[in-house]
C-alpha cells in the first residue's frame, strides 16, 4: 500500500473544508472582530448576539444533492462556541487553525490580516484567558497535554438543550414565554438578557428564511421532478416554522437542527421523545411511508455525521420517563434501520433500555450490532436511574430526564450542566508517588509540594495508599478549585444565549446559565488508568508486602528504568491477580479505589457551590494519548504504552473468559459517579451463531448491575489485518471508549490498544 492511499483514507476523518475561499473566511473573521471590539462597552449578552449576527446565516453550507433534510454549516478559525470539537469555547481563536490558513495562503497581504487578527486574539480568546491565570508549570496543563497528571480546560461541553420544549412552543411560543417574563420586570440587566434572547429568536428566522431561499434556488436549478418535489415539502415546512410550533417530524428536525447549528452544541437529545408523535402523526395522515420515513432519518444523521464532532454527537432513545412509549417506540425503529443502512461514525446513537420495553425494538438493536455497527450503545434504566438520582442529586423522576453526553458523562436533558473541564492520570498520579513526589517520566517534581516518603521508608501496603491517596487529594481539590474557575471565567465573557435559552430556569429566572440560570450547575472529572492505577496496587501489596518476594525499593527502580534489567519482576507484575477475572484479590483493591476517588471527588460539590460534582470514566483515545508520556507502572506495563480504557481491564489482562470479567465491572459501584464506559469485543461468529447465549449474559449482566455497555463486532484477525492492509477496510468501524471511529483513520498506538482488547 502506498504513502498516498493512506493519506486518503486518513482524509476521510476530518473536517469537511470549508466552502469559503480564506479571503472570504479572513473578511468573516475581521468583521466578527470588528463587532466584538464596536459592543465590548455594552453588556456581554449584547455584544454575543451581534457578533453571533456576522457569522449566521453567512455560515451556512449550501444545499447538497442528496440532503432531503436541510442544514450544514461551516465552521471558522474564530468565532463564537460551547465547544472544542465545534469551533472553539466562548469568543474563541483556534491558533493552530489560523496558522494553517497562512501557510494555505501564500499571500503576504493576506498573512498580514491573519496576524493582525491573532495579535488581538492571543489575548481574548476565552480559554487562553483561563490558561494564563490557571496552569502551573509541572502540575497542571491544558487539555489534552499528557505530560501532566491533571490537565483542565474551559468549555460548556456538558449540556443537552430542552429539545422536547422547542418543539412543543415553536419560535412563536418561545418568544411569548419571554415576553411575558418581560413584562413586569424592573431589573435592567434582566430585561437586556430578555431582548438579547428575543434577538436569538429573530437570528433564528432570518436563519430559516436564508434556507427557505436555498430550497427555492435547489429548485429553480434542478430539473428532477422528484428533487424539485422534495424542496417543495421542505419549503413548506421552513414556512410554518415562522408562524407556528413544527406539526411534522420534518419541521421537527429542520426547527432543532437549525436551532443546533447556531447555538454550536454537538449532542443532540432524546430524540423520539421530541420527533416520535410527530412521526406518528405524519405516518397516521399518510405524509409518507415508513420507508420514506427511514431515508428522511438517514438524511437528518447524514447530517450529524457532517459535522465530525468524534466524541460527541449523542442521539438518545428509549427509556422511562417518556410521555408516549408507543410513539418513541417507533421512532426508535425506524432509527435504527436508518443507523444500520448509513453506518457512520455518527450519530453516537444510544439506546436505554428497561424492563418491559418493546422487545422488537431490543431485538433490533441487537441485530443492528451483529452487522458490525458499533452503535446503538446499551445504558440500563433499571441501573442508571437510581445512580443517576444519588450521584447528580435529584428525585426520580428527574433522573428518568438523565442522558449520556458525549463519551459518556450522564446529565439532566435541559436542566444540568455537567462538563468535564478537568482530567486526572491517576496511573501518573500513582507512579509519582512511589517515587517520593518526583514523575519518573521526566524527572520533574510534582509532588504539590507535599511531603513525600521514598520507597526504602514504606514499610506497608497501608502507607503506600495512605501516600497516594493524599496525592490523589491534592490533585482532585486542584483540579475542582480550576473548575469552578472555568465557570467564573466563561461567566465573565459570555453568556451563550442560545444554549440558556433552552436550558431550565434561565428564561424563568432571568439569568444565562453559568449565571445563575442553570437548574443544576455541575461537573464533572474525567478519570484515566483508573485500572492500571489498582492494578498496580494489587501487585505491589500481591509481591512486596504478601508474598515478601520484592522490596518497593526495587519495584520503584524497576518503574524507573523500564524494568530494563528487571525482566524477571516484569514477569511476575504482569502475573499478579488482575482486575477483569472475578477475583476479589484484585477486584476488592480495585473497588477501594474507585470509592475513594469519586467520594472525594463528590465532597467538593458542596465546597465549591455546585449541585453535584462527579467523576466520570468515560475514556475515549485519551488513555492511549496519556499513556504515551506515563512512565512504565508496577502491573507490568512498559512505558508510553496506552493505558487501560474505561472502567474496562488493561488489554488482555481478562483471561477468564467474558462472565468473569462483567462480574469483575459489577464490583464498582455506578451511584457515585456520573457515568462510566465498558466496552466489549465479540467475534462475528458467536453472534451470528449464538445470540440467545449473549442475550443471556448481557441479561445476567445488567441484572446484577451493569450500567452501560458497548459492543464491537468483527471477525477473527480482521483488525489485525486492518492494522497491516488499511486500504482493505476504509469502513471497518471500532468503539474506542466513550465514542466509535473507522478503525484506520485511528492513530496506530490506539488501534493497537483496540487490537489488545480480549476477543470474545
Amino acid at each position: 500500500m502506498n504513502n498516498k492511499n493512506v493519506a486518503e483514507i486518513v482524509e476521510i476523518s476530518k473536517k469537511i473544508p470549508c466552502e469559503k475561499s480564506i479571503e472570504g473566511q479572513i473578511e468573516i473573521m475581521e468583521q466578527y472582530t470588528e463587532t466584538y471590539q464596536r459592543f465590548s462597552g455594552q453588556s456581554l449578552a449584547k455584544r454575543e448576539i451581534e457578533c453571533l449576527k456576522v457569522l449566521f446565516p453567512k455560515l451556512f453550507r449550501k444545499i447538497e444533492s442528496t440532503d432531503i433534510i436541510i442544514g450544514r454549516s461551516d465552521v471558522l478559525p474564530i468565532g463564537f462556541g460551547c465547544v472544542t470539537s465545534v469551533g472553539g469555547v466562548g469568543h474563541y481563536c483556534v491558533f493552530s487553525k489560523m496558522e494553517k490558513m497562512r501557510q494555505d495562503s501564500g499571500d503576504p497581504e493576506l498573512i498580514e490580516r491573519l496576524n493582525r487578527l491573532e495579535k488581538f486574539w492571543d489575548t481574548h480568546d476565552t480559554r487562553s484567558l483561563f490558561f494564563q491565570e490557571r496552569l502551573t508549570e509541572t502540575t497542571l496543563g491544558k487539555f489534552v497535554d499528557a505530560k501532566y497528571p491533571a490537565i483542565l480546560t474551559a468549555r460548556l461541553s456538558g449540556m443537552y438543550l430542552d429539545y422536547p420544549k422547542l418543539i412543543r412552543l415553536g419560535v412563536p411560543g418561545l418568544e411569548a414565554e419571554i415576553e411575558g417574563c418581560m413584562k413586569n420586570e424592573q431589573d435592567e440587566e434582566k430585561i437586556d438578557l430578555y431582548q438579547c434572547f428575543l434577538e436569538c429568536l429573530q437570528l433564528l428566522r432570518e436563519s430559516i428564511k436564508y434556507h427557505i431561499e436555498m430550497c427555492k434556488k435547489e429548485k429553480e436549478d434542478s430539473a428532477d421532478q422528484k428533487r424539485k418535489k422534495q424542496m417543495d415539502v421542505l419549503t413548506e415546512a421552513l414556512e410554518h416554522l415562522l408562524i407556528s410550533k413544527p406539526a411534522t417530524m420534518i419541521e421537527g428536525i429542520e426547527l432543532a437542527w437549525i436551532y443546533t447549528m447556531i447555538s454550536s452544541v454537538v449532542n443532540y437529545g432524546r430524540m423520539d421523545v421530541y420527533l416520535g408523535e410527530l412521526l406518528e402523526q405524519d405516518l397516521n395522515a399518510g405524509r409518507y411511508t415508513e420507508e420514506e420515513a427511514i431515508e428522511y432519518i438517514k438524511s437528518f444523521f447524514k447530517l450529524l455525521e457532517a459535522r465530525r464532532t468524534n466524541v460527541n454527537g449523542r442521539v438518545i432513545v428509549g427509556g422511562k420517563g417518556r410521555t408516549n412509549p408507543k410513539a418513541g417506540d417507533l421512532f426508535c425503529k425506524l432509527a435504527l434501520k436508518a443507523v444500520m443502512a448509513n453506518r457512520d461514525i455518527e450519530p453516537q446513537f444510544t439506546l436505554r433500555i428497561y424492563e418491559g420495553m418493546d422487545q422488537e425494538v431490543y431485538n433490533l438493536a441487537l441485530e443492528v450490532i451483529a452487522t458490525g455497527c458499533t452503535y446503538p450503545i446499551l445504558y440500563n434504566d433499571e441501573v442508571n436511574i437510581p445512580s443517576v438520582q444519588k450521584a447528580l442529586r435529584v428525585d426520580e423522576e428527574t433522573a428518568k430526564n438523565y442522558v449520556p453526553f458525549g463519551c459518556g458523562e450522564l446529565v439532566i436533558s435541559g436542566q444540568s450542566v455537567g462538563t468535564p473541564n478537568a482530567c486526572m492520570n491517576l496511573l501518573k498520579i500513582l507512579n509519582i508517588s512511589l517515587n517520593a513526589g518526583i514523575d519518573p517520566w521526566d524527572g520533574k517534581d510534582k509532588s504539590g509540594g507535599l511531603e513525600m516518603k521514598a520507597a526504602e521508608d514504606i514499610n506497608s501496603f497501608e502507607d503506600v495508599y495512605a501516600q497516594y491517596a493524599k496525592l490523589l487529594e491534592y490533585y482532585i481539590v486542584k483540579t475542582a478549585n480550576a473548575h469552578k474557575y472555568s465557570y467564573e471565567l466563561m461567566n465573565t465573557q459570555v453568556k451563550f444565549l442560545f444554549t440558556s435559552l433552552l436550558t431550565d430556569d434561565c428564561i424563568a429566572r432571568g439569568k444565562a446559565v453559568l449565571d445563575g440560570g442553570a437548574r443544576y450547575l455541575g461537573g464533572t472529572n474525567e478519570t484515566y488508568g483508573n485500572i492500571n492505577a489498582s492494578d498496580s496496587l494489587t501487585a505491589i501489596k500481591y509481591w512486596v508486602f504478601d508474598k515478601k518476594k520484592y522490596t518497593l525499593r526495587q519495584v520503584v527502580d524497576g518503574i524507573c528504568s523500564n524494568f530494563e534489567g528487571a525482566q524477571e519482576m516484569r514477569n511476575d507484575l504482569i502475573d499478579a491477580p488482575k482486575y477483569g477475572n472475578d477475583l476479589l484479590y484484585a477486584d476488592e483493591i480495585t473497588a477501594r479505589l474507585h470509592e475513594f476517588v469519586c467520594n472525594k471527588v463528590a465532597e467538593q460539590a458542596d465546597r465549591l457551590g455546585f449541585h453535584s460534582y462527579n467523576v466520570v470514566v468515560i475514556n475515549n483515545q485519551v488513555n492511549t494519548e496519556w499513556g504515551r508520556k506515563t512512565s512504565a507502572s508496577a502491573d507490568g506495563r512498559l512505558s508510553g504504552v496506552y493505558m487501560n480504557n474505561g472502567n474496562n481491564p488493561q488489554g488482555g489482562a481478562d483471561k477468564n473468559g467474558p462472565t468473569a470479567m462483567l462480574n469483575s465491572l459489577v464490583r464498582l459501584k455506578t451511584d457515585i459517579h456520573a457515568g462510566s464506559v465498558q466496552n466489549m469485543k465479540f467475534s462475528r461468529s458467536l453472534f451470528a451463531t449464538k445470540m440467545e447465549n449473549i442475550k443471556a449474559l448481557l441479561r445476567t449482566y445488567f441484572k446484577k448491575g451493569g450500567g452501560q455497555i458497548m459492543i464491537s463486532v468483527v471477525s477473527k484477525g480482521e483488525l489485525e489485518d486492518a492494522y497491516q492492509n488499511p486500504e482493505k477496510y476504509p469502513n471497518l468501524l471500532v468503539r474506542v471508549g466513550g465514542f466509535s471511529a473507522k478503525f484506520v483513520n485511528l492513530d496506530k498506538d490506539v488501534q493497537l490498544e483496540v487490537i489488545s482488547r480480549t476477543l470474545n
